[in-house]
């Protein structure tokens, strides 16, 4: 860890405004246009194209933003990977104020879920690609995978806040962490 933390338990500033603005909007986004709207009306496709930009603003804030919301900050190579891992099956404390290198795979991972999304529903509504089967299937198959990414993350998030006694969902609305100790 990095030695300007400070004393462990202490409150630390991780995730910035834009960073938890992005997410819970993107949370409402995903709410409703899964289990509110209506399927190819003008509402869910503009929450599609919105969600579209907001992940590509995300991603350039993943180079300019703060700290922790920068990619070099968390970006899941193969050692880190390997490393969290490790650590992992040895029982050991693999603290990260930012995301783990397993989370940094699966924020990866919705982002581009979500961006395939709006690209296939884009797709849908054009001349070329209306009414085409398999642009119709792989949207609704994203939607799918979207829906168990979810899941997944959510669960992850609870059973990591509870294993390193840190309410990780509670500091992605404030945006403050404690310091591991």
């Amino acid at each position: 860890m990095s030695a300007e933390l400070p004393a462990a338990g202490q409150p630390v500033k991780v995730w910035d405004g834009f960073i938890r603005l992005f997410h819970w909007s993107l949370v409402a986004i995903v709410a409703l246009n899964l289990f509110v709207l209506e399927e190819g009306d003008v509402a869910h496709r503009w929450l599609g194209y919105f969600a579209a930009g907001a992940v590509l603003a995300r991603v350039l804030w993943g180079f300019v933003g703060s700290r922790h919301a920068r990619f070099a900050d968390w970006f899941p190579t193969p050692a880190r990977l390997r490393a969290h891992v490790c650590a992992m099956r040895r029982g050991e404390a693999d603290n990260h104020l930012g995301h783990n290198p397993l989370a940094g795979l699966m924020i990866l991972t919705l982002l581009s879920v979500i961006l395939g999304l709006a690209v296939s529903g884009w797709l849908m509504g054009t001349d070329a690609y209306f009414g085409v089967e398999w642009v119709e299937e792989l949207h609704e198959a994203l939607s799918a995978g979207l829906q168990g990414l979810v899941a997944v993350h959510v669960l992850a998030a609870l059973l990591m806040g509870r294993k390193l006694r840190q309410p990780l969902i509670r500091a992605m609305i404030t945006g403050y962490k404690r310091s591991p100790g």
